[in-house]
């Protein structure tokens, strides 16, 4: 298990008010970490760098 004690937790710009957003930290070496912002004190799911940087890579080129 990840420790996730001092990740720096960042919410997209683009997200609304609504509350219903992802939060993402990346500075926890070796993983990135993402959560539901609604529930900050439950689970994280943490993937490597390279899946999380494809992911991203796949939903931008979607144009969603």
């Amino acid at each position: 298990m990840a420790d996730l004690t001092c990740a720096v937790w960042r919410k997209s710009t683009r997200s609304g008010n609504t509350g219903n957003c992802v939060e993402v930290a990346g500075n926890v070496p070796g993983i990135v970490a993402v959560r539901d912002s609604k529930d900050p004190h439950g689970p994280a799911l943490v993937v490597e760098p390279a899946s999380f940087a494809a992911f991203t890579a796949a939903v931008k080129s979607a144009n969603l």
